[in-house]
């Protein structure tokens, strides 16, 4: 079965019965109807995905891989703050009146800044050091910018992404402040593990372990019939994904470069409504 099931199933049962609850705090986010939305969490939740070994990507509820990947080319390699660069309408509830989501996520990463070796912005320096010094311990992104937030549709939640090199393995780790557990934890687990495969591949390295640290980790309380559900659903194994390994730059990858093989996941379509 699925290894990334049975972390999620374990995550989501854990915080369902050993959680705590903000029913009765008053609590920034809401319901589009303007009901507050309420939440069980966790304190960090650390998870661990060896990516030699599968790709993963639940199979207890379908995962859509392909708007995934478009959302992180979106982040990583347009470095884009603009909605209409995107193919899904995911970002909807946080763009302005101009269509982007101010200085968030894509923008923060495309911002250069001057180093010893010349002029980078965060991705091109972790392309830069991976080619180069591939055993320093400083090649990283952050985008949880204090001086920027205040002109940011959302504060980053996946804000910070470190890179290590052990002899001709790339590892990763994705540090995220907050989570919803049933909307967004698998699209992160997945898609960040592509980027993982992205980086490795045009940095002449193997994939290594994908680590996923996430400060706050919940479940809202309009999610949680949902939630019991689908841990009940029935596992598969994990699919193969399947890159296009002529790619050597990291920005000419296309989103019909990389597809999934033998992905069985329940296709039930839920309704899930997402808080604001």
């Amino acid at each position: 079965m699925s290894r990334a099931d049975e972390i999620l199933v374990e995550n989501l049962t854990d915080i369902l019965e050993n959680g705590y609850s903000d029913e009765n705090l008053e609590v920034r986010p809401h319901w589009a109807d303007g009901t507050p939305a309420h939440t069980i969490k966790k304190f960090c939740i650390v998870n661990r995905y060896n990516l030699k070994e599968e790709f993963p990507i639940i199979t207890i509820r379908k995962t859509f891989i392909k708007s995934a990947i478009d959302e992180l080319l979106w982040i990583w390699q347009k470095k884009s703050n603009d909605i209409h660069d995107l193919k899904s309408h995911i970002w909807d509830s946080w763009a302005d009146e101009n269509g982007t989501i101010g200085k968030a996520y894509g923008y923060q990463l495309g911002v250069k800044h001057k180093y010893a070796e010349g002029e980078f912005d965060q991705v091109d320096r972790v392309l830069y050091d991976l080619k180069h010094n591939p055993q320093s311990r400083r090649i990283m992104t952050n985008i949880y910018n204090h001086h920027e937030l205040s002109e940011m549709g959302l504060y980053p939640c996946a804000y910070s992404m470190t890179f290590n090199v052990s002899g001709n393995t790339l590892n990763g780790i994705l540090n995220q402040r907050s989570q919803d557990m049933l909307t967004a934890n698998n699209w992160n687990v997945a898609q960040y593990s592509v980027l993982m495969h992205m980086i490795a591949q045009v940095s002449g390295l193997e994939v290594g372990e994908f680590v996923h640290v996430i400060a706050d980790a919940h479940i809202y309380d309009r999610h949680i019939p949902i939630v019991k559900e689908i841990i009940k659903n029935p596992q598969h194994p994990a699919p193969k994904l399947v890159m296009n390994t002529s790619v050597k730059d990291f920005y000419d990858f296309r989103l019909e470069d990389f597809k999934l093989e033998n992905y069985v996941a329940c296709d039930k379509k839920y309704d899930i409504e997402v808080a604001i």
